[in-house]
């Protein structure tokens, strides 16, 4: 099927029309006009549509006259930046088949740098049509290019100065997952035409609060163009974190002060040099296993309109999709142009708008090829041998919902990897559960029954205690029961699982004893989060004691829930974060590539890691595995290979006692201890000589050796 010849003009006054060229994909402006390259391998035709300013009227057609292999290109002589325009392919409209061609349809440009105006919910975006009989089979002759956001012609001059990534080593990497709107939607700091912005995030109150904190990178979730599902209109909802990608190379306009699209681009550039010249980096949660055009009864916006069948991993026949993701459709990294395209995002990022790094939202999907997940897939690949994408941080969300999705420690160098079995095995260790001693260990130590191979550091573990999706710190020590139900979903959504605790009352409560429990709940946890082995994150507010109401999934909450309340803010818990980070930054052997296995070390003929009990003893094998063994002692030296210079770091001994309170025996490898860090004074700063003393219940306390001490 094909739409009838438009009455629009081919061109407009001052523009003219010829073949173009098959590079750069997208719109490209030379200063004299702008060339577009698209790929389609299986359309017939594929036409230009120029709109005029405010998007509402299509004021001429064009047809791409050259093709070059799959890539069809024209160049328009005369056209500038500003120009709003849009795409329409022609060709068979099979599903059976796996096409869905439909130029009546206009499309986005996957290309595109911006998209000007929201998407405006209508059956006209749909390529089939509602109702019918005939379902997704049939075809619909509306078109939608009132509800479709205008692609733009950008200008990629921006003015960095002097800015510098920071390049921060992973070894000396502290994340901070944030929200861009959450952040500062309700920071009475910020200039109220900044909060919830790119620029807010920038903002001299935020970046002094990260710079006392002591993160040195900012993850942010999904900021490329993204829009609000129907269903979630329908309930008067939004998608608020921003998992529905529409455009790989825009930023998010919601995010600018004006909710433009070209000033997304300028204020987020801004944002990054701002954070640079702090010493922060910025990795961004990016979504490339999906698109927003959902399953067979989604819209036509893109993709499927330009080329279904290659932009997609399909089912069967070609009708139905993969769904790999749970969103209803599956990116197709196999074919090689799909390849580009992610990888050609990627690499904009980093030069142009000059981010520091990537978190690769259900990565295994990205890596999954005809087999199944494949650690030496065609995207791992790409990305491991690409000169720009190698000097940055790349971290994978190692599971999906596909065959085979759970793949923590698959990953290979030099990717990092999220840990959910470091956040649930410390959320049971300090929640009391039995027999989580020798989890805890192995958490302790970055992992290494799952990362230690190939050559990959300790900071292959990316451990966190909480994360956007789950509890809050403070809901994680608030409630033991998911409260949900403000998404619409009667509280399905969500894990029921979450190892979490209300310590005695279920949510809020003035109880001074409940409270005091709850706070030293958080500090154990936190504690253990930045003693540990590998790459630590925090979850934005979870340092200012923010609570969620107990909702896990606050996926759709765009509202208090979820915006961080400065002015309600735990300045103490904040105080303590800021020293457990300037601890991990003044020790060493906190923050070691190699993973440690209790080998000796030439400098001391000492072990690196000595595990021991409160009576000073080193476990036996059975005792590991006593329901009693809840108080774990490691001494710590760095590593007996691959000392860097640091063999003379200084040593210590941390104590994480998830038990009753019992007397602590210091080892004799040091001289003398002094008590550095202790959570239940956690005001008190100073260290303090030690020769034994008693480990109260549920606490963390870790010693440094005094030489100016006396020998215990």
């Amino acid at each position: 099927m094909s739409l009838q010849r438009s009455n629009l003009p081919g061109s407009l006054p001052g523009m003219t029309c010829r073949p173009g060229r098959s590079w750069p994909l997208g719109p490209s402006f030379d200063g004299e006009g702008v060339n577009f390259a698209v790929f389609s391998a299986h359309a017939h035709l594929i036409e230009l549509c120029l709109f005029s300013p405010d998007g509402r009227k299509e004021l001429a057609r064009m047809i791409f006259p050259e093709r070059d292999g799959d890539i069809w290109s024209i160049y328009v002589a005369g056209l500038k930046p500003g120009q709003l325009y849009g795409l329409r392919a022609h060709g068979p409209y099979e599903p059976e088949d796996g096409h869905r061609f439909n130029p009546h349809k206009l499309l986005m440009d996957p290309y595109a740098r911006a998209y000007e105006g929201r998407l405006r919910w209508s059956d006209a975006l749909m390529g089939y049509r509602i109702g019918s009989a005939r379902g997704d089979l049939s075809y619909d002759t509306r078109d939608s290019a009132f509800a479709v956001p205008k692609s733009v012609v950008t200008d990629p001059g921006f003015v960095w100065g002097k800015d510098a990534p920071p390049h921060r080593p992973m070894a000396d990497t502290v994340i901070y997952e944030a929200h861009v709107k959450g952040m500062t939607a309700r920071h009475p700091g910020v200039e109220p035409r900044l909060r919830g912005t790119y620029l807010g995030l920038a903002a001299p109150p935020v970046i002094d609060h990260l710079v006392r904190l002591g993160v040195t990178a900012v993850e942010l979730l999904p900021v490329q163009r993204f829009f609000d599902d129907r269903f979630l209109i329908a309930r008067g909802l939004t998608n608020y974190w921003g998992y529905n990608t529409s455009g790989f190379f825009a930023p998010e306009p919601r995010y600018a002060t004006g909710g433009h699209a070209t000033g997304a681009i300028t204020e987020f550039r801004e944002m990054v040099r701002r954070l640079h010249s702090a010493g922060i980096e910025v990795i961004l949660d990016v979504v490339y296993n999906h698109s927003g055009e959902g399953d067979e009864w989604g819209p036509t916006l893109s993709f499927r309109g330009l080329d279904n069948r290659s932009y997609y991993r399909l089912a069967g026949g070609g009708r139905h999709y993969m769904n790999d993701a749970g969103t209803g459709n599956t990116l197709n990294l196999t074919q090689p142009m799909v390849l580009r395209l992610v990888m050609d995002s990627l690499r904009y990022w980093v030069q142009e708008m000059h981010v520091d790094g990537f978190r690769f939202d259900l990565a295994p999907v990205l890596a999954r090829e005809a087999p199944g997940f494949d650690p030496g897939a065609g995207f791992l690949d790409a990305l491991r041998q690409d000169p720009v994408l190698t000097r940055v941080k790349l971290i994978a969300e190692p599971w999906d919902i596909g065959p085979g999705g759970y793949q923590l420690g698959s990953f290979p160098h030099p990717f990092s990897e999220w840990n959910d079995r470091f956040r649930d095995g410390l959320r049971r260790y300090w929640r009391g559960d039995a027999g989580m001693t020798p989890d805890l260990a192995k958490r302790l130590l970055g992992s290494a029954e799952r990362f230690d191979h190939s050559g990959r550091p300790s900071q292959a573990s990316v451990n966190f205690v909480t994360a956007h999706d789950g509890f809050t710190l403070q809901d994680l020590v608030s409630f033991t029961v998911k409260r949900n139900l403000a998404n619409g979903e009667d509280n399905r959504d969500g894990h029921s699982e979450n190892y979490s605790d209300n310590l005695g009352f279920e949510g809020p409560t003035t109880d001074s004893g409940i409270t005091a429990a709850r706070a030293l709940r958080k500090r154990n946890l936190l504690a253990t989060l930045m003693l540990s082995q590998g790459t630590p994150m925090l979850l934005a507010g979870d340092e200012l004691g923010h609570s969620q109401a107990g909702n896990n999934n606050a996926y759709a909450q765009d509202n208090e829930t979820t915006w961080i309340d400065w002015a309600a803010a735990d300045a103490g818990l904040t105080d303590f974060v800021a020293r457990l980070i300037a601890l991990r930054r003044a020790y060493p052997v906190l923050r070691q590539r190699r993973f440690l296995h209790g080998r000796l070390r030439h400098a001391d003929q000492l072990p690196d890691v000595i595990w021991r009990k409160a009576d000073g003893t080193v476990p036996a094998p059975a005792e590991w595995h006593d329901p009693a063994f809840r108080c774990l002692c490691l001494e710590l030296r760095m590593s007996a290979e691959g000392l860097n210079g640091q063999a003379n770091a200084a040593p210590i001994l941390a104590v994480f006692n998830a038990g009753p309170a019992l007397h602590l025996t210091l080892p004799a490898t040091a001289r003398a201890w002094k008590l550095i860090l202790d959570t239940t004074r956690p005001a008190a700063a100073e260290a303090r000589a030690v020769s034994g003393l008693t480990v109260p219940a549920g606490a963390v306390l870790v010693f440094t050796p005094d030489e100016q001490g006396a020998a215990s």
